[in-house]
């Protein structure tokens, strides 16, 4: 009884047959953003994405063959667009009030066109807290167990600068960009609760957006003064 050789060539992945536009990865990484963000990673299942997605599992798992592929590219993706929005600009002779409208103004303006990100990477830190530290090193390109101390040190020249000078009171480095990060941070995380407690439908929570990216340089600058 005669058997057929073997050819030798390779297995070709090939993809499955699916009458899904030329968005299907976008649709995919949309899903899985949102199903992310209501149950995080660990609760998160391949199928519920797919559901989402208007796609069969078979085609989803073309584009992301695991459920942590997809999540490190959903991590990513959201880790450098908040990157992004940080001002790159920190000479030291820069005007204090420049600074925190540009930190402020760039972080709103970024972040209200995703506002999922916040939130879920301040989940995903919190459940993979080796991720963070792996997905700046990606997004900057910069190492920031070395990177972190070296801003640190150069926002406390600017702040000590400023104190000698008699602009604003002495305050820690870290103490100060904390500071600024859970005030510009917070409307997001918390937009439900805001929107629920204060009755805001979406056209007015995003006047509140509005009026917050106005307010809160001049909030943080008048607790810095003298």
């Amino acid at each position: 009884m005669s058997q057929s050789k073997p050819t030798g060539k390779p297995k070709v992945r090939t993809r499955p047959k699916a009458s899904a536009p030329a968005d299907t990865e976008a649709r995919i990484l949309a899903a899985a953003r949102s199903v992310f963000t209501r149950t995080g990673t660990a609760g998160a299942r391949m199928q519920d994405i797919a559901r989402e997605a208007g796609v069969n599992q078979a085609l989803l798992h073309y584009y992301f063959r695991t459920k942590e592929a997809l999540a490190e590219r959903v991590f990513f993706e959201a880790a450098s667009a908040l990157f992004a929005a940080m001002p790159r600009d920190l000479r030291p002779d820069a005007p204090l009030a420049d600074i925190v409208r540009s930190f402020v103004s760039s972080y709103i303006d970024t972040v209200r066109k995703t506002p999922f990100i916040p939130g879920y990477i301040a989940a995903e830190t919190h459940q993979h807290p080796e991720r963070i530290a792996a997905m700046l090193a990606r997004v900057t390109g910069r190492n920031p167990t070395t990177d972190t101390p070296m801003l640190l040190q150069m926002v406390q020249q600017m702040i000590d600068a400023r104190v000698a000078a008699g602009e604003m009171r002495a305050i820690k480095a870290e103490q100060l960009m904390v500071n600024m990060m859970a005030l510009v941070t917070f409307p997001f995380i918390a937009q439900r609760v805001l929107t629920g407690v204060y009755g805001m439908n979406d056209a007015q929570y995003d006047r509140f957006l509005d009026e917050r990216r106005e307010e809160l340089p001049k909030f943080i600058l008048n607790a810095l003064r003298v």
